[in-house]
C-alpha cells in the first residue's frame, strides 16, 4: 500500500481497461483510497468490452473497482461523469451488470477558473478507431501479446539486475506516434477544443500522459492504468497536474 493523502477538486482518470489480465486493478484501489474529491471523471476505456468478448478475464479486484465507482455515484456529494471510449463497447453482452446505470455519454464540459475544458477520450479523432476498426481491434490483440513478452523479459532484466523497461509500451508509443502524426491527432484535438469555445481539452485513449499547450490551448492526457498508472488531478485552486501512482 501506498502513503499519500490527496484532497483533489477533481479527479480525472481513463484507460483502465477492467477485464484485462494487465489491468492494474489493485492499484487503482489503493490509489482511490488515498483520494478525496468533488468530481470525478471517468474518461473512456474504464472497462474492455473488446478483451471480455475475446474471454480477456474478469477479476475479483475488478469487481471492487466498478463497486467502488458506482458507490461514487450513489454519493449525492460527489459528481460522477463517465464518458464512452472506443473499448467500452458490448458491454452489456458480456457484463452482468446494468450497464445503463453508469450513464456513459460522449462528451463533457469541465468548468475551470481557467476556462472551460473540453473532456472526451479521444477516439472520435483517431481515423483507424473510427474508419478501420478491425485494424485497431488486431493492434489490441498485438498488445495484449506484446505485454506477454513484457512480463517475460522483464523477468530477464530483474535477474540480471536491471531495471524494469516496457517493449509494449514502447511500441505502442511508436505506432501512436506514426498514426497520431499521419492523423494530425493533436491538430484535430486542438481545432475541437477550438470549436467548443474550450480553454482546453482533455484525452485519454493514447495511453500516455500528456501536460502542454498548443496554440494556446492546454491539451491534457491522463495516461492508462495498465502500465502508466497516471491520472489527471485538478486542484481547489483550479491548477491541474499528472499524477504517477508509481511517484506519490
Amino acid at each position: 500500500m501506498q502513503n499519500f493523502s490527496l484532497q483533489l477538486k477533481t479527479l480525472i482518470l481513463s484507460d483502465i481497461h477492467l477485464g484485462t489480465k494487465y489491468c492494474k486493478a489493485n492499484e487503482v484501489l489503493d490509489f482511490l483510497e488515498h483520494c478525496s474529491f468533488q468530481k470525478l471523471i471517468l474518461n473512456g476505456d474504464i472497462i474492455d468490452g473488446w478483451s471480455l468478448k475475446r474471454k480477456g478475464g474478469w477479476l475479483e479486484s475488478h469487481s471492487k473497482v466498478l463497486n467502488k465507482l458506482v458507490s461514487y455515484m450513489e454519493d449525492p456529494s460527489i459528481e460522477v461523469i463517465f464518458l464512452r471510449g472506443n473499448h467500452d463497447e458490448m458491454l452489456d453482452e458480456v457484463l452482468d451488470f446494468p450497464i445503463d446505470k453508469l450513464n456513459m455519454i460522449p462528451e463533457h464540459i469541465h468548468e475551470n477558473v481557467h476556462g472551460n475544458y473540453l473532456v472526451t477520450h479521444g477516439d472520435a479523432f483517431d481515423t483507424v478507431a473510427q474508419k478501420h476498426k478491425w485494424l485497431a481491434v488486431l493492434g489490441d490483440i498485438a498488445y495484449q501479446f506484446m505485454m506477454g513478452v513484457n512480463a517475460i523479459y522483464n523477468k530477464y532484466r530483474v535477474w540480471r539486475g536491471k531495471k524494469y523497461f516496457s517493449i509494449s509500451k514502447v511500441a505502442k508509443a511508436k505506432v501512436k506516434s506514426i498514426v497520431g502524426s499521419s492523423d494530425n491527432l493533436e491538430a484535430k484535438l486542438i481545432q475541437a477544443a477550438k470549436n467548443a469555445n474550450c480553454t482546453g481539452i482533455i484525452c485519454g485513449h493514447i495511453h500516455t500522459a500528456i501536460d502542454k499547450h498548443l496554440e494556446n490551448i492546454h491539451y491534457l492526457n491522463s495516461g492508462d492504468w495498465v502500465e502508466s498508472l497516471s491520472a489527471i488531478a485538478e486542484y481547489p485552486d483550479g491548477h491541474f497536474k499528472i499524477l504517477f501512482y508509481n511517484e506519490l
